[in-house]
């Protein structure tokens, strides 16, 4: 196994994916003395003001690795689900290129909630209690049962961008989303199967991994805002901001985490040779009992990148490349943060999370730069026209302030949003006030 100094001193870094997390990582790794050029496909314009982005699709492999060769591509980072998925890494892997990122088996732990779940109950990793459902009938028995309570979440098995879970307040809106999931089929072929859980109650908070198989650093914790409204209401989104790190986990917590999921995780999926290498999100439900995992995302959330990444006061690239090459264990690489806290808040398009309103001019990005140069403007749902940005998605950009203190970077956060605006623009108020709430400064 080849040590520390054998990785690249100067390492060409191909970035899969076009959203803000993808924006955020090239951002970051630009930064890295151990990183001589950076390209993302397919990038956005946006992002394309800032970094080379080629229009190569990420989840046709034949296209993603004539871009490495054509490139010498150092290390591959697989941004979104959807390659992994369609085992963008095996075929990398196949043809000896580096990448960092789970086989399209590993990658199970999101793409599938049924096989999560049976996963867990397998390895013993605490969770919610929950059951799997095939059929209408048998998921309408289930809920009809009361054995998950009165409350159930309705998770459709499959990716569904972020939005294929319901909360259901009573057994009536949880048969509604089962019709929604399996029959109206909201979300397509990911809906065929929908996994029942008990209802948690507690704080969330997500945390970041990076794993090399059998080890792992520690990163960060993070958390996020699902609701597209204020006060945590209306439906779910991809996430409507982010801060970091999370005041609800303190060195205790975070040994706890490790040693009942994070290990067991890993350890599992070694045992059933499927080694996990890439960034482990758990999303983590902080209970009476203890943590509960709520889901496991196998790449890095958006947008919580966008408010951990400025964090990280440390050269990344390596850490990744040594994670892609199963060599952690034996390299000297940790994980140093700064003392600051981040705070990012999502605009988004009229219409989100539903169907959107596209193609309305950004303006104040200009302006945004000169009167506010610290706060970081990370591009998605962005297109170009006429020479200008314009909203091209759901979640169109997040602007991320750092300071000392949370209330300093929620005050300069929503300064800058101040200075950024489009026809339709909707965003939550209240990103990080749980920050606060906690008593964290």
């Amino acid at each position: 196994m080849l040590g520390y100094h054998s990785l690249p001193a100067a390492m060409r870094i191909l970035i899969l994916g076009n959203g803000g997390r993808e924006h955020a990582l090239t951002w970051r790794l630009q930064r890295d003395p151990d990183v001589s050029a950076v390209f993302c496909a397919p990038g956005n314009p946006g992002m394309a003001r800032h970094v080379p982005v080629t229009l190569a699709n990420p989840v046709r492999p034949d296209e993603v690795l004539a871009l490495i060769e054509a490139h010498g591509i150092d290390l591959t980072i697989v941004g979104p689900e959807a390659p992994l998925a369609a085992g963008l890494v095996d075929r990398c892997l196949e043809a000896g290129h580096p990448v960092f990122g789970p086989t399209a088996a590993a990658a199970r732990l999101e793409t599938s909630k049924a096989f999560a779940k049976a996963f867990m109950e397998r390895h013993h990793v605490p969770t919610a209690r929950h059951v799997t459902c095939h059929a209408v009938d048998e998921a309408i028995d289930a809920i009809r049962s009361g054995r998950l309570g009165t409350s159930v979440v309705v998770k459709a098995d499959g990716l569904a961008a972020g939005k294929g879970v319901v909360v259901a307040p009573d057994h009536a809106t949880a048969e509604a989303a089962v019709h929604a999931a399996m029959v109206d089929a909201t979300f397509g072929d990911a809906g065929r199967c929908v996994v029942l859980e008990e209802c948690l109650s507690g704080p969330e908070v997500s945390c970041f991994v990076v794993a090399d198989g059998g080890t792992f650093r520690w990163l960060m914790t993070a958390q996020d805002h699902k609701r597209i409204f204020d006060h945590d209401e209306g439906p779910n989104t991809g996430g409507m901001g982010a801060f970091a790190p999370s005041p609800l986990v303190d060195a205790a917590l975070q040994t706890r985490i490790e040693h009942d999921i994070i290990l067991p995780v890993l350890q599992g999926m070694v045992a059933e040779g499927h080694p996990f290498r890439g960034f482990l999100y758990a999303g983590l439900m902080l209970t009476a009992l203890g943590p509960r995992v709520i889901e496991f995302n196998v790449r890095f959330g958006d947008p919580e990148a966008q408010v951990v990444l400025p964090l990280i006061d440390a050269p990344l690239a390596p850490l990744l490349m040594a994670a892609a090459t199963g060599r952690l264990q034996d390299t000297p690489i940790d994980v140093r943060l700064t003392d600051d806290r981040a705070v990012g808040v999502v605009l988004a398009a009229r219409g989100y999370p539903g169907p959107v309103e596209t193609g309305q001019v950004i303006h104040g990005l200009d302006r945004l730069a000169r009167e506010h140069p610290e706060v970081l403007a990370f591009f998605a749902g962005v297109g170009a026209s006429d020479g200008q940005l314009v909203t091209a998605g759901g979640r169109v950009l997040t602007l991320v302030a750092r300071a000392p203190s949370f209330a300093d970077a929620i005050s300069r956060a929503y300064d800058a949003v101040e200075v950024v605006h489009f026809d339709g623009m909707q965003l939550r108020r209240d990103i990080g006030r749980k920050a606060i709430g906690a008593g964290a400064e």
